[in-house]
Order: structure tokens, then sequence, then C-alpha cells
């Protein structure tokens, strides 16, 4: 096994875990590269609302040009077996990966969200491998709510107003707009319960993507982090259309567009797209 049983427990219950020394030298260059070549060679989901403000942070998303590549690389690492051992899941599929390059000391926090506010996912078998290349400092590192997995769908965060974290992705009534956590914890400290690890070079956090999660900022002491994310499905994962109100998202997602029109409401989230890995 790749994980212990207490691990497993906490991804089932906590909805996040961190894995050390879940990369060896090699399996993490061969990611850096990746990511260096996904930061050189943005793609059309390159996002850049934030692009001159406090929060600046190279984003991108499931590049189409370095797919095949991607594909190729995930099957090289440990990541269908280990999501197969926190799942429970007998089959692991590749979605596709996210890149984010915080540089210079000046990006601030990225604002808390759930994946699941603008990606059509449903189900308990989705994870997470965020993979960091510098040696990240707790206070510095990803930040997730313990649990909240199994709690409340808010409605996304629009990434693009830099003053209020919670301006919200649809803002149509679907879902109750998301807190604002940083003014809470801020208020009082034990507001939310909050999962954050001091991350090495080879370890690797497993998260749930329904879970409220946010990177923290980098400063002086901690001025690079250099994150990418591969993201997995296993066969309790099913298709859930998203609300019709804000175009760019409306019911499939801006991502695999096309793929997601051909499913239905609560259908088994499948298709050739997707390498299967496990």
């Amino acid at each position: 096994m790749l994980t212990t049983q207490a691990q497993r427990e906490a991804f089932r219950t906590d909805g996040a875990v961190l894995v050390e020394n879940c990369l060896d030298p090699a399996q993490l260059a061969r990611c850096y590269e990746a990511f260096k070549w996904n930061v050189a060679n943005p793609g059309p989901y390159h996002f850049r609302s934030l692009d001159g403000t406090s929060l600046q942070t190279h984003i991108d998303n499931a590049n189409p040009v370095v797919k095949d590549k991607l594909d190729a690389l995930v099957a090289t690492l440990p990541f269908g077996k280990v999501f197969q051992e926190l799942w429970g899941s007998e089959h692991v599929w590749y979605f596709a990966e996210e890149v984010f390059a915080k540089e210079g000391g000046r990006s601030g926090r990225g604002p808390w969200h759930q994946d699941t506010a603008n990606l059509p996912w449903a189900g308990r078998h989705w994870g997470n491998a965020w993979i960091t290349f510098q040696a990240i400092p707790k206070k510095n590192s990803l930040e997730i709510v313990r649990g909240s997995h199994l709690g409340i769908q808010y409605d996304g965060a629009s990434f693009s107003n830099a003053d209020d974290p919670t301006d919200p992705l649809y803002g149509d009534g679907t879902f109750p707009r998301l807190p604002h956590i940083d003014k809470d914890l801020a208020a009082d400290p034990n507001a939310w319960d909050v999962l954050s690890w001091s991350v090495t070079p080879g370890d690797v956090v497993f998260l749930h993507p329904r879970s409220l999660h946010g990177g923290a900022a980098v400063d002086a002491g901690c001025p690079t982090r250099h994150t990418l994310v591969l993201r997995f499905f296993g066969d309790d994962a099913t298709f859930r259309a998203l609300p019709m109100s804000n175009p760019r998202y409306a019911r499939n997602g801006p991502l695999f567009s096309e793929e997601m029109a051909k499913l239905d409401e609560g259908q088994a989230f499948r298709s050739p797209v997707f390498r299967q890995i496990a």
C-alpha cells in the first residue's frame, strides 16, 4: 500500500491529506518540466482576470496542446494506485492539469473556492494531486476547510474582483454565496477548521475538489510557489449540470465542453477523451 489507513480515513473525512515522499526525484523532475512548458506556452484557458491586481497569478487549465504528453506522464506516476486506495475505487481516470505560478513574493492568496462550482462534477471519487516544486512553509501553503467536501455547495468565486473574494460566479440563487473565510478568520482564528501543511518537494497534497480551498500568499520569505495540479476521477464520479446563468460555464463548464454536452444529469462521468490509468 502507498497510503496508510489513517491517510485513507483522513481523505474521506477531512477531504485532504498530505502524503510525504510520494514522488521520487525523477518523477518530480518530469512534473516540473511539464509545469515549465505549460507556463511558457499558455493554452486557451489561461486565466488573466486578476492580472494587474495584488492577486496576480499565472493560472492555466487543460492545455490541449500538451494533453498527449501529460496523459503519458501520469501513467508513470503513482497516482492511479494512490487514488485507488484513497477512494476505494477499482478504476482511476486522469482528467487534466492546472498550473499556478506565484512569483516575486508579491502574489496574494488565491480566493477560497470549490472546484465543483465551475466544473460539472459530483460523486465521492474526485481528487486533485497538488504538487509544488519549492519547499513551502505552512503559512504559504495550500489551505483546506476540513470536511467541507461533505457540506454545502457554494456559489463559485468569480476570481475577477481582487477586493471581494466572494464575488459570485453565478449570483442567480442556485447556490448560497461563498462565506468570507479570510474575514471570519481575522476576527476569530477558530471560525473555520483549516488544514494546511509545510510541503517539501516530493510531498503531494491530495484533496477532494469539492473542498473549500485556497492558496496562501507568497511573501519575502517564500517568494516563489510553482504548483502543478493533476486531477483524477474514479468509479463514483458523475456528471452534474452547472447553472445556465453564466454563459462561460453554462451546463457543461469551459473544459471539454463538447464531451460534457454528451452526458446526462447523474450519468457516470466517462469519455474516451480521458485516459484510464488504473
